[in-house]
C-alpha cells in the first residue's frame, strides 16, 4: 500500500525531517504539508496548504480528502508557555485536524509526535506530560484505522535540513554517547520518519512506540 500523506510542523525540526523522509521514500506517492507559513520546499509529489486557523478545518476538507496517513509534527516547547496556550496548540489544533482527517478518510492511519515520559493520567503534575497524555488517548479513541504515538527522547537531527534548532546543532556530535549511555532514550530523525511511513505499509503490534519501537519499525 503506497502512503497519500498530510503532514503538520513542516516548519519544524521534526516535521521538516519526517517531510524529508517522505520525498526519499518510494512508499510515499503524494504529500500534503498544512501550514501557517510556506516551508519553502519544492517537490513533484509535494502539496502546500496554507491555513492560518489550525482550530477549524471546514474551509479546506475538500483539500483533505483521499489521504490515507497524518503525521501530526506541530508543536511548541512547554518552557516558558502557559497551560492554556500550550493545551491550545498541543491538544486543541492536533485534535481539531484529527477529528476532520478521521471523518473525511476512512483508512486515515495517524502518526503523532509525543514524547518519551509521557503518561496518560489526568491526575498527574507535569502539565507537558499531562497534557500530551490526554492528547494521546484522544488520538486513540477516534474512527481511524490506527493511531499510533510516538515517544521519542533525545532525536538526532538529519544533517543538512534548515530548521534543526540550534542547541541540536551543538550536541549532535555527542550522539554516539547520547546512543550508549541511553540506548533506549535516542533515536534519529530519519527513524522517525522511516517509522511513520511503515506503520501506514506494514502496520505494528503496538499503538504507543518508545525508541527501541521506532528503531525496530524503521528496519521493517
Amino acid at each position: 500500500m503506497n502512503a497519500k500523506v498530510i503532514i503538520t510542523g513542516a516548519t519544524g525540526m521534526v516535521g521538516e525531517g519526517v517531510l524529508h523522509e517522505c520525498l526519499l521514500s518510494k512508499d510515499v506517492e503524494n504529500i500534503l504539508v498544512i501550514n501557517r507559513r510556506p516551508c519553502g520546499i519544492q517537490h513533484p509529489k509535494l502539496k502546500e496548504l496554507i491555513h492560518e486557523d489550525f482550530s477549524d478545518f471546514t474551509s479546506i476538507e475538500k483539500e483533505l480528502v483521499g489521504y490515507n496517513a497524518a503525521f501530526l509534527c506541530m508543536g511548541i516547547t512547554s518552557v516558558g508557555a502557559s497551560e492554556e496556550v500550550y493545551t491550545k496548540i498541543t491538544y486543541q489544533y492536533t485534535l481539531a485536524l484529527a477529528k476532520t482527517l478521521a471523518t473525511l478518510n476512512k483508512e486515515m492511519v495517524i502518526c503523532y509526535v509525543s514524547g518519551a515520559g509521557t503518561k496518560q493520567d489526568e491526575d498527574i503534575k507535569n502539565m507537558w506530560m499531562r497534557v500530551k497524555g490526554k492528547t494521546e488517548k484522544a488520538l486513540q479513541q477516534l474512527p481511524c484505522k490506527a493511531a499510533y504515538m510516538f515517544r521519542p527522547g533525545y532525536i538526532q537531527p538529519t544533517k543538512g535540513l534548515k530548521n534543526t534548532y540550534t542547541m541540536y546543532k551543538v550536541i549532535a556530535p555527542l550522539y554516539p554517547l547520547w546512543k550508549l549511555l541511553l540506548p533506549k532514550h535516542a533515536c534519529t530523525l530519519r527513524q522517525i520518519g522511516q517509522a511513520m511511513i511503515h506503520t501506514v505499509t506494514k502496520g505494528y503490534d503496538k499503538t504507543i512506540l518508545e525508541v527501541p519501537d521506532i528503531e525496530k519499525l524503521a528496519k521493517a
